[in-house]
């Protein structure tokens, strides 16, 4: 069964945290490092866990204030840092390598600590199901030996929900998460203003009980992807957001008809469709 499976896989994980010793996770909200670190909790104490998060300009507030929640709902140390990804170079021109300048920004800002608080392994939420997609932060943790346990555990998105319903983690339904600047297509200039206006967008979407959503912005379009079921209740609510989107100085909004898909962005390095 799948819940024997999991469970098989949260064991191998258990091995390699205690191979770890001591550790500090790059702490998001999203399921798969808040069951990252329930697990660590659970294995090595709370002495030798850190949850650290990064308050950026492409991590929604919303999501800054769950990271707290969850973190003091587990009883784990957490440490928020200030970090700005528009100040890495390289990444506010947002080419195909963008999340590489992002993540060795993250990698570089958190490795002091490993040092000054006595930790062993700098380690992040990557999964299983991250390894076959477009995912260049995976070769910046390479180049800054940080390790994935979730992925060398083998563990897959549907273990890891598996897994966090029944240790009673409450995210573990959670829709996936992926930071703001995602939404802008590649090749377009990242800006404060252009992440902001995606949020305010996602964020009224939602507040019409929508929980999957992404805005993708391409220059003057906002192109909405939810979830094919949600298609209907999306249309039914279409005159506000298009007025709310206006509001916000779309030229254009509209309704992509595949509905969600991680990762979609990428398609346009699938046709080497990149801009200058």
């Amino acid at each position: 069964m799948d819940t024997n499976r999991a469970l098989e896989k949260e064991k191998k994980l258990k091995e390699i945290l205690l191979q770890m010793e001591r550790v500090i996770i790059a702490f998001s909200g999203g399921v798969d490092s808040t069951y990252l670190l329930k697990v660590a909790l659970d294995t090595l104490g709370e002495e030798n866990v850190l949850a650290v998060t990064a308050d950026s300009e492409s991590f929604p507030p919303s999501e800054l204030k769950e990271t707290k929640r969850l973190a003091a709902a587990l009883e784990a140390p957490h440490q928020i840092i200030e970090m700005s990804e528009l100040a890495i170079p390289g990444y506010a021109e947002n080419d195909a390598n963008r999340c590489y300048f992002c993540k060795k920004g993250l990698f570089e800002r958190l490795s002091p600590l490993l040092q000054e608080k006595e930790f062993k392994n700098l380690t992040f939420g990557l999964i299983k199901d991250d390894l076959g997609d477009h995912r260049p932060g995976v070769q910046a943790a390479v180049d800054n030996n940080v390790r994935g346990p979730l992925a060398e555990a083998d563990m897959s998105k549907d273990d890891i929900r598996i897994r966090a319903k029944e240790l009673g983690i409450d995210n573990w339904d959670k829709p996936s998460l992926a930071c703001l600047s995602s939404r802008i297509a590649y090749g377009e200039r990242i800006t404060i203003e252009k992440l902001k206006k995606v949020d305010e967008a996602e964020q009224f979407i939602k507040g019409l009980e929508i929980r999957q959503v992404r805005v993708r912005v391409h220059n003057e379009i906002a192109r909405i992807e939810v979830e094919p079921s949600d298609m209907m209740r999306l249309l039914e609510h279409h005159e506000e957001i298009d007025t709310f989107l206006k509001s916000l100085h779309f030229k254009y909004v509209t309704l992509d008809m595949k509905g969600y898909k991680s990762g979609s962005m990428n398609n346009m390095l699938e046709r080497g469709a990149l801009l200058s």
